[in-house]
């Protein structure tokens, strides 16, 4: 038998300004995220949708953990194969259309992970190794969207 795991949270609407949702335009889209012993994560809609810009949105984080699923995978991966891993940057993008009728769906997500490795020989491994990751990342096996990966490599400078 497969292992499940099981993830719970609370999510808390925040934007209450006086009269609840009285109209479109009178409520805050304010809200937290949280869960026992660790930082609360202040959300809001996209600032297209009347949020806060200053908070983190529901698609931010999608695209957030696509790359933080993908980046944990290419560690694992390298450490499992010998390929000493010294540095990770992504910048990961997201594309949602919007439909007529309000509503909308990611289109595709493009992880760009620039990833620093310490042996120059490694290099050509790095390719199969995303590519395993992407197979393997519970994030991206999950989502009914294109996830494309344009990775770098960059060999650490000998001290």
């Amino acid at each position: 038998m497969a292992k499940t795991h099981h993830y719970e949270l609370d999510v808390t609407w925040t934007g209450n300004t006086g009269t609840g949702t009285s109209g479109y335009r009178e409520y805050g889209r304010a809200h937290d995220v949280s869960a026992g012993g660790k930082p609360t994560i202040a959300g809001s809609a996209d600032p297209a949708f009347r949020g806060d810009p200053q908070r983190w949105n529901p698609e931010e984080l999608l695209v957030a953990s696509l790359s933080q699923c993908h980046m944990l995978w290419v560690l694992a991966l390298c450490s499992q194969e010998g390929i000493v891993v010294t540095g990770y940057t992504d910048h990961p993008s997201g594309t949602m259309a919007q439909t007529p009728d309000g509503g909308g769906y990611f289109t595709e997500v493009v992880l760009r992970p620039v990833v620093e490795i310490t042996d120059v020989r490694h290099r050509e491994a790095l390719p199969s190794v995303h590519e395993r990751a992407h197979h393997l990342c519970f994030i991206a096996n999950s989502v009914n969207f294109d996830v494309r990966c344009e990775a770098q490599v960059s060999v650490a400078e000998s001290a």
